[in-house]
């Protein structure tokens, strides 16, 4: 019998031990895994800091997937359709001369447009625009209005529109294209096809993108793969703080509808132009001074170079800002003011936010050692 009763009590006694081990070891192993989510979320929510004013707090789906209605409910307001009424004379037109004594007619275009002050500043597209003699916006709430154009830049694509209005409109921020990262959730708001205030969705598929390098147009695109089509043009690309990123501005496509490759100028660019044709009526452009070619593999084995990266210069500009910091033919710019080169489009890109007097840092390699130095961007002689 005692020794029944004391094979009862060792084994009351494991099983105690044992429930209470698995008790402390299951408590530490839960506390740990809390703490790596939490720390996960955390280094994920700070991808999306706001460095705007508004509210961080959002909300994520049980897949993970960002929740978009705020940025969509901040954005949807603030774009406008825009209709561009412009005159045109037909050629051989001598019976619209003969029976109506004029031989002009009106083309109706349309396009989309961001408010980005309160007293009604509106960016747009210069395609959306151009040739116009009327344009009328309309708000998300179907009022119109009459838009005077403040200036445009062609070369960019970038247009200022102002509404003739003394009410005060919901707006957009700008956000900082340059800090946007490629696989970024952002939201495209337009007006494709007279269909207002659509909002469409994607990520940053690519950054810096020159849709034709050799047509000697400085372009320099954030492409994402936001359903953009017809009458998106002067839209607004948001990131998910409803922080504008970027003009929607062109699509590729083989039909002339989308097929998944969107573009949108960055809004570090369109900014800079904003405040350049309030400020000066025009486009200031701080020029380095240099002519080269962006490097890659067949470039660099006409050079004879090991770099497959970079801008390499050809020419130097006497007088111009990389002259006076003794930059030389043969140097190959490789980050300026910490911007890594890898084409030239991040290299005309980030000088598109600049203006003459500004000074930028180049890194640059020599005899394939790194240097350093500063230059200072000057205005084009003519």
């Amino acid at each position: 019998m005692k020794s029944n009763l004391k094979i009862i009590i060792v084994s009351l006694t494991c099983s105690i031990l044992s429930v209470l081990f698995y008790s402390i070891f299951s408590n530490n192993s839960t506390v740990k895994e809390e703490n790596n989510s939490l720390a996960y979320n955390n280094d994920y929510f700070k991808s999306f800091v706001n460095t705007s004013g508004y509210n961080n707090n959002q909300s994520y789906s049980n897949s993970g997937s960002p929740d978009l209605t705020f940025a969509a409910k901040k954005s949807i307001n603030a774009v406008v359709h825009v209709k561009n009424t412009s005159i045109v004379k037909e050629n051989n037109s001598w019976p619209l001369q003969f029976f109506y004594g004029d031989d002009s007619r009106k083309i109706v275009g349309s396009g989309s447009g961001v408010i980005i002050s309160p007293d009604g500043y509106i960016i747009t597209n210069h395609h959306v625009i151009d040739n116009a003699s009327e344009v009328i916006v309309t708000t998300n709430d179907n009022k119109e209005y009459e838009a005077v154009i403040v200036g445009s830049d062609e070369v960019t694509d970038v247009a200022v529109l102002k509404i003739n209005s003394n009410e005060k409109f919901e707006y957009l921020l700008f956000g900082d294209s340059e800090n946007s990262e490629i696989g970024q959730w952002v939201l495209a708001v337009g007006n494709p096809y007279n269909l207002n205030s659509t909002v469409t969705a994607g990520i940053i598929s690519s950054k810096s993108r020159d849709l034709n390098e050799y047509d000697q147009i400085n372009q320099s695109f954030i492409q994402t793969d936001a359903a953009v089509n017809i009458g998106n043009s002067g839209g607004a690309l948001v990131n998910i703080n409803g922080e504008l990123i970027g003009i929607n501005t062109a699509i590729q496509s083989m039909t002339g509808g989308f097929v998944g490759y969107s573009f949108a100028i960055p809004s570090n660019i369109v900014r800079k132009i904003f405040e350049d044709i309030l400020e000066y009526g025009d486009v200031q452009k701080g020029l380095l001074g240099v002519r080269g070619v962006a490097l890659k593999y067949s470039y660099s084995k006409q050079l004879n170079l090991t770099d497959t990266e970079g801008f390499y210069i050809d020419i130097i500009e006497p007088g111009f800002g990389a002259d006076l910091a003794e930059l030389k033919k043969g140097d190959i710019i490789k980050e300026i003011d910490g911007i890594k080169i890898n084409k030239f489009s991040d290299l005309s890109g980030y000088l598109s936010t600049k203006r003459p007097g500004d000074k930028v840092n180049i890194t640059y390699s020599r005899e394939n050692q790194l240097k350093r130095t500063t230059v200072t961007l000057q205005k084009a002689n003519n």
